[in-house]
């Protein structure tokens, strides 16, 4: 899917008028007024991170969905604000300061060898009868990982032992994410108004 920026407008737009309406107590943005959006309609996972002063602030997401993303992003930001159980619910004082980041997830692919790992590439999910984990392409570049360290984070955040993956082949599955956020959206608004004065 190759996404456009109106398309990336329009969700960030409405993943944060889905936070507001629900904080506020109002009726959540409907599909109905975005017409001519065919991706918005589409069936894939979506992810949105809530940042605040440079800190995580919510994180929560789909890796696939059976909704259109339009919905599932609409949904995921609302979880995000108020279901992310590492923090407390966002509150409606803090939405000023809160910038909203979007992950549009291509198909999963299991991975045959750590070898074949990208970073800044690909994200990965750990799926084993008993541990489940996933963590966004993002998040090794952020956390300057190796493709060791971010077998290890993902791991860990499976409830494994870090050196789980050394010790045998797990399923794991790599995605690619298109990636965008409202600060940098900001700028493209800002730099087409400027030109067009």
């Amino acid at each position: 899917m190759q996404l456009t920026t109106q398309d990336k407008g329009v969700l960030l737009l409405c993943a944060r008028e889905s936070i507001t309406s629900l904080l506020r107590g109002n009726p959540a943005p409907s599909m109905d007024f975005f017409h001519n959006y065919p991706n918005l309609e589409l069936n894939c996972g979506a992810f949105v991170t809530l940042s605040m002063d440079d800190h995580l602030r919510g994180c929560i997401g789909y890796i696939t969905s059976e909704d259109t993303l339009f919905e599932t992003v609409c949904e995921a930001a609302k979880l995000a604000a108020t279901e992310d159980p590492r923090f407390y619910p966002v509150t409606e004082t803090e939405l000023s300061n809160i910038l909203i980041e979007i992950s549009v997830l291509s198909p999963l692919q299991l991975l045959d060898d750590y070898n074949n790992i990208v970073i800044g590439r690909d994200g990965l999910m750990l799926q084993e009868p008993d541990a489940r984990g996933v963590l966004l392409p993002q998040v090794a570049v952020e956390q300057k990982m190796n493709v060791s360290e971010f077998l290890s984070s993902l791991c860990r955040k499976a409830g494994l032992p870090a050196n789980a993956w050394m010790k045998k082949k797990l399923n794991i599955f790599t995605f690619t994410a298109e990636v965008f956020g409202e600060q940098k959206h900001k700028e493209l608004t800002l730099e087409r108004r400027t030109k067009q004065h």
